[in-house]
C-alpha cells in the first residue's frame, strides 16, 4: 500500500555504510507497482508529540538555482590506512572539502510536483530491499521496512528526489522532518539507501550520504545500531562528524570540528534541524558525552 503527502511552497552516516566510502552512483529506482507493498493508512506507531513546541516555519520562496562546487574525480576512490581502531586513518580535510558544497546526482525518479513531495509504501518492495543492507539475521524484520521518498533542497538550490529505508511506525514522522527542512531550505548532498557491498568497502573518508536503515553494529561495538531497526536518520555527516577520542568519522572531515565556522549543511543544538528531530520526540546524537554523533538522530536515543 502506498500514503503520499504532497504539497505545494520539504558511528552514524555513510558511517553507515562505513563512514567516509562514495560508491559509484547507483542505477535511478523507478517506482512500480509491486505485489508485496500494501496500503497502510495508519502508521503501527502513531506519530510522536512534540517535545517542544517552537515556531513554525514559513513556507520559503522560489530558490535560484546556485553554481556550486563540482565533486573532485578522486572521490570515493582514494583508500586512507587502516587505523588500529578499524577506522581509516584521521587526516586533514583537502582544499576541495573544506568549503563541501556539491549534490552528488538523484538515484530514484523525481517525486511530482515543484514543491515538497513523499511517497511512503510500506512494507518496502522486495526490489527495493534487496538492493538494501538488510538480510534474515537483521534485528528487524523485512515488512517493517518502509521504503520512503522524500523531496529536499539540493546544495544547488534545486529540487531533488531521495530515498530511505525506515521502520514503518516512524515514517510518518520522518516526513514531517523532511517537510521542515524543505521549507526553511536547508541543503543536503544526498539521500539515498546504502548498499551491502558499501558495508566491507575501503575507508575513503569523504563520503556524505543521509539515510536510515543501515543494519551494522554501532561504531566500535558489537551491538546492533539503532539504523539497524530502520529508528536512525543520519544527515550530512561530513559536514557535522561523529567524534571520540582521535577518532573522526568521516576521516578527511577534521576542518568541520570548527563549529564556529559556519558553512552550508552545518547545524547545531539551535538549528531546523535539531529542533525538527526533537518536535518528533528524537535525540540528537551532538548531545552525547562519551562521544559526539552530529549527525546522527534518533526515536531512542542511542
Amino acid at each position: 500500500m502506498r500514503v503520499s503527502w504532497v504539497t505545494t511552497p520539504l558511528a552514524v552516516a555513510l558511517l553507515l555504510a562505513g563512514c567516509g566510502r562514495t560508491p559509484n552512483a547507483a542505477p535511478v529506482e523507478t517506482p512500480a507497482s509491486s505485489p508485496d507493498a500494501s496500503v497502510e493508512t495508519t502508521p503501527s506507531v502513531a506519530p510522536s508529540s512534540p517535545v517542544e513546541s517552537s515556531p513554525p516555519v514559513e513556507p520559503s520562496s522560489p530558490v535560484e538555482p546556485v553554481e556550486t562546487p563540482t565533486p573532485p574525480p578522486w572521490l570515493g576512490t582514494r583508500e586512507l590506512p587502516l587505523a588500529a581502531n578499524g577506522f581509516g586513518e584521521a587526516r586533514r580535510t583537502p582544499p576541495a572539502l573544506r568549503e563541501r558544497a556539491f549534490t552528488l546526482p538523484d538515484t530514484v525518479e523525481p517525486l511530482p510536483g515543484d514543491g515538497f513531495a513523499s511517497d511512503v509504501v510500506a512494507p518496502a518492495p522486495q526490489r527495493v530491499v534487496a538492493r538494501s543492507t538488510w538480510q534474515p539475521a537483521c534485528p528487524v524484520g523485512r515488512d517493517r521496512l518502509a521504503w520512503v521518498r522524500a523531496a529536499f533542497r539540493g546544495f544547488d538550490g534545486r529540487r531533488h528526489t531521495g530515498e530511505l529505508l525506515l521502520d514503518r511506525g516512524v515514517a510518518a514522522d520522518v516526513v514531517q522532518v523532511f517537510d521542515r527542512l524543505w521549507r526553511a531550505d536547508f541543503p543536503l548532498e544526498e539521500l539515498r539507501i546504502t548498499r551491502r557491498d558499501e558495508l566491507d568497502a575501503p575507508p575513503t573518508g569523504d563520503g556524505n550520504n543521509s539515510g536510515g536503515f543501515v543494519c551494522r553494529p554501532v561504531v566500535g561495538g558489537t551491538t546492533y545500531s539503532q539504523h539497524a531497526y530502520g529508528l536512525a536518520v543520519d544527515l550530512n555527516p561530513f559536514q557535522n562528524p561523529y567524534t571520540k577520542g582521535d577518532v573522526v568519522l568521516p576521516e578527511l572531515a577534521s576542518s568541520y570540528l570548527d563549529r564556529d565556522r559556519r558553512r552550508p549543511g552545518m547545524y547545531d543544538a539551535d538549528s531546523v534541524v535539531v529542533r525538527a528531530f526533537a518536535e518528533i520526540g528524537w535525540t540528537w546524537g551532538g548531545t552525547w558525552r562519551t562521544a559526539q554523533d552530529r549527525h546522527h538522530f534518533s526515536l531512542t536515543g542511542g
